[in-house]
């Protein structure tokens, strides 16, 4: 069974989906239909931008769901079993597996990451890598922590990101190497993703999501949130608000896929992140690029 996979905030680099604008007239429309949407021409930073441009919020989101759900579209013979994203990625998923429309899906990964930076304001916050610990190790010493700090990504075994407000994730680094961890690493992003801090941004997102069409997918959507086959589409709702607030447990959502029969993963967007974590997750698994 074949398993398509979409990548979150991280995975952007300077002309990505040019190639897609060049060479098809179908991609080239979706862009142009796309830079309407948002009211800026979000296809010139995605070619011509710098690191620095593509890095804010309300570019990066857009800009990556756009190179993936695209990428979807003008894939031949596109039938996919099961689908899931990382984090933002879980937007490109829903649109790949026809629970909600482009513009929708494109709307609402504006409103999140609008939402997301406001969030991002209101209190100095990060989050950061950790390697070479067991996850219930992590989970142990955010807990013994003053201040908010949890578990954000759990990305592959031994590797979990942590979020939270800025003071509480640098003592939690420094609590975490005496604890063994290889590395203990502040991540340059904008705030504290998947953490509690995410509140504000969570209402907004609820009254959008609500707002919004949601339809019945062709396959089912393995959630952040749930981890699990997910085909209802008011139970898709429900969890992607709640996956602001929540962690990403993209370990144990490859884990399931690969319980219910997903034998090879296509990565579909920019970059090649989650192939490397599948393989991690399990060698024995294929992973590709689409």
């Amino acid at each position: 069974m074949k398993a398509y996979i979409f990548p979150g905030q991280g995975a952007q680099f300077t002309g990505m989906g040019k190639d897609l604008y060049d060479n098809s007239s179908q991609s080239k429309e979706l862009f142009e239909q796309a830079n309407e949407i948002l009211g800026f021409r979000i296809t010139d930073i995605m070619f011509e931008g710098s690191a620095e441009d593509l890095k804010e919020t309300k570019v990066t989101q857009p800009a990556v769901f756009l190179h993936s759900v695209i990428l979807a579209k003008s894939l031949n013979h596109f039938q996919p079993d099961m689908v899931a994203g990382h984090s933002l990625g879980e937007f490109s998923a829903l649109v790949a597996n026809g629970t909600l429309a482009f513009e929708d899906g494109l709307k609402l990964v504006s409103q999140r990451a609008q939402a997301m930076q406001k969030a991002c304001e209101k209190e100095p916050s990060t989050m950061a890598a950790v390697l070479g610990l067991e996850d219930a190790v992590v989970e142990q010493v955010c807990k013994e922590i003053d201040g908010i700090v949890v578990p954000a990504n759990y990305n592959c075994p031994g590797q979990l990101v942590i979020s939270g407000s800025t003071g509480a994730v640098t003592l939690a680094c420094e609590k975490l190497k005496e604890a063994g961890a290889k590395r203990a690493l502040m991540l340059p992003v904008g705030g504290a993703f998947h953490s509690p801090l995410m509140k504000p941004a969570e209402e907004e997102l609820a009254a959008a999501i609500q707002a919004t069409q949601f339809n019945q997918p062709v396959c089912p959507v393995y959630q952040n949130v749930t981890t699990t086959a997910v085909s209802d589409p008011s139970e898709i709702r429900k969890n992607l608000v709640a996956q602001l607030t929540a962690p990403v447990k993209w370990t144990q959502s490859v884990q399931q896929m690969i319980k219910d029969g997903a034998t090879t993963f296509i990565e579909v967007g920019p970059g090649k992140v989650l192939q490397g974590l599948v393989k991690k997750i399990d060698s024995s698994a294929e992973a590709a690029s689409a």
